[in-house]
């Protein structure tokens, strides 16, 4: 993967950002994402953010060797400190993290005032997509659109979120359950080839904990009474 020919993953999290934007990429791995973005001509400028030094200084590198330093700004910084004011962002793309950290950057940037909550957010956590739909729903964010997709034998599922206040529909406002924040509230509409592989395997995972837990004799504890829902909806969604 490079700047000309990005994963997968990263092309379908690019195909989301919308044309002329003002991209904040965050771990931005060699700057690859804002990079193909700008040789394209697709946005106007970006910043990328990097917290560990080594891929800062790999990612200004990137930046510099297609003459794009005046467009695209790499910043050492944890998470969302990465942007300031000036940048007028509009964009936020997260990628390649798990969803716990992810909703931790989103929920430090809002409570330093890095992000504005008018943003609209491309997120692709690796695991626990979960607490991302949680985050946005508890922050007033519209789950826009989702895909999942396969790439060298992982599952990968990618959030699209805007502002409620900037949705173009009515229709459910963020009002989701608890079963459509788990499995993916536009994926478990849809039930694509993938989404029902990935499911196929979790249900398997977890009835494996679930029969360890019972051979342990375990008491019943909340963790246990969780596992046993998520399994009765995982069977359901399967079944229909």
């Amino acid at each position: 993967m490079n700047e000309h020919s990005l994963s997968k993953r990263l092309a379908m999290v690019g195909a989301e950002v919308p044309s002329g934007a003002r991209l904040a990429d965050i771990g931005s791995d060699h700057a690859y994402l804002p990079t193909a973005l700008m040789l394209e001509g697709k946005i106007q400028y970006a910043v990328a953010g990097e917290v560990v030094k080594g891929p800062f200084e790999s990612a200004k590198r990137q930046v510099a060797k297609n003459g794009l330093s005046n467009k695209i700004t790499v910043r050492l910084a944890d998470g969302l400190a990465a942007v300031v004011p000036e940048d007028r962002i509009d964009t936020v793309t997260i990628a390649g993290m798990g969803g716990t950290l992810i909703a931790h950057i989103l929920d430090e940037g809002v409570r330093s005032g890095k992000l504005q909550k008018t943003e609209r957010l491309i997120l692709q956590p690796n695991v626990g997509e979960q607490n991302v739909r949680q985050w946005l729903i508890a922050n007033e964010y519209w789950i826009e659109r989702e895909h999942i997709l396969e790439e060298n034998d992982k599952i990968y599922e990618i959030i699209v979120a805007l502002p409620v206040t900037a949705a173009k529909t009515d229709s459910r406002k963020g009002e989701y359950t608890e079963k459509e924040l788990f499995f993916g509230p536009l994926l478990a509409v849809e039930k694509s080839p993938i989404f029902l592989k990935k499911w196929q395997k979790e249900q398997q995972n977890r009835q494996r904990v679930w029969n360890q837990l019972q051979q342990a004799g375990t008491p019943q504890t909340e963790k246990i009474t969780e596992i046993k829902e998520q399994l009765s909806w995982i069977e359901e969604i399967l079944a229909d």
